[in-house]
């Protein structure tokens, strides 16, 4: 973990972000009004990038914490807009930090909506379901859950994953339910390598970014190049 580096404060701005650009750990971001937090994925060479989280303090923003250490999808970095599903690609802009889920129980430093991830759940990825891009359980259906992962249907059984979705933060891309356009877009601990489209950092930055997140600061995630 780094000190906090200030950066001066966009032109014109008073107390509070009032939304629009702003580049950040050399990441364009596009603010929403009254983001106060924001996320920035710099991406470096092959799957890697810089992870960093910064804060709007005062008239300014600090950057909180930074990892060397980020990974990005093993198929690279494409506009949100085109995305594909299956591709291992990790979707370029800015997105919001919605929820998360993990596999403790939850601690009082968690202020976003957070569910702790039960024998059964899923991220459905079934391009016919209803619940396409959205937490499910099999015993709810809706989904055909029973199709492999490796499906063009094939849904996420997140027990699978216990290294990475320890824990996990929701990211709000293709909330719309896009089919095709791809589905768990998610930040999260650090795996082996390149990730299958989501963004990762380290257990330690990913623990530390779960209790500083607050829902009312509209946090916000911006994946660039």
């Amino acid at each position: 973990m780094l000190l906090a580096l200030a950066l001066p404060s966009p032109a014109g701005a008073t107390s509070a972000p009032t939304g629009g650009e702003v580049r950040l750990g050399g990441v364009t971001v596009d603010l929403q009004p009254g983001t106060t937090q924001v996320v920035t994925v710099n991406h470096t060479s092959g799957y890697h990038a810089v992870v960093a989280m910064w804060a709007w303090v005062g008239d300014r923003w600090v950057r909180r914490m930074r990892t060397a250490d980020g990974r990005i999808g093993y198929g690279g970095l494409v506009r949100g807009a085109v995305r594909v599903q299956g591709t291992g690609t990790t979707p370029l802009g800015t997105y919001s930090l919605i929820s998360s889920f993990g596999t403790h129980a939850r601690r009082p430093a968690w202020h976003l909506p957070y569910r702790r991830i039960r024998p059964g759940d899923f991220w459905v990825e079934d391009n016919a379901s209803p619940y396409y891009n959205r937490y499910r359980n099999q015993s709810r259906g809706g989904f055909r859950w029973r199709l492999p992962v490796t499906s063009p249907n094939g849904s996420e059984r997140l027990a699978d994953y216990p290294t990475q979705y320890e824990f996990s933060i929701v990211t709000s891309f293709n909330v719309d339910q896009v089919r095709h356009r791809g589905a768990g877009i998610f930040l999260h601990v650090n795996g082996d390598g390149a990730t299958a489209g989501c963004v990762s950092a380290p257990r330690w930055f990913i623990v530390s970014l779960m209790a500083r997140l607050r829902p009312g600061r509209l946090p916000e995630i911006a994946i660039g190049r």
